[in-house]
């Protein structure tokens, strides 16, 4: 399990922006939930070597995201389109309950199949 999503989730967007070390230890320590002296053992340096490592990248990952903020932007993105999924649900039931409008029906149908495309 993760120690960390917010660092789970930088690392998806900005991994590739950090050296191949830095990127294995991250991925070492937050999604195999590795120790540092495991880290540390398995890669043949000390623990404080692997833990400045992470710091370091960490240090990177966030101020990648404050200068870019892909992460919160996407994060927007994927509220928005479930509230888009939300309205177009309502606007279906309503009008299945008052004025059955078969454009209307088609419509709302597109617009959550589209949502949900891009929810992927």
């Amino acid at each position: 399990m993760a120690k960390n999503l917010d660092i789970t989730i930088l690392l998806d967007f900005y991994g590739d922006m950090l050296t191949d070390k830095q990127r294995d230890f991250l991925g070492y320590y937050y999604n195999d939930d590795l120790s540092l002296s495991e880290i540390a053992l398995n890669e043949g340096i000390t623990r404080q070597g692997v833990r400045d490592a992470i710091k370091r990248a960490e240090t990177q990952l966030f101020e990648m995201e404050n200068r870019l903020e892909l992460a919160r932007r996407f994060e927007e993105m994927r509220k928005g389109l479930s509230e888009i999924i939300d309205f177009a649900t309502e606007i279906s039931d309503y009008n299945l309950r008052h004025s059955l409008s078969r454009e209307i029906n088609e419509y709302t149908v597109q617009i959550k199949t589209v949502a949900q495309l891009l929810l992927q």
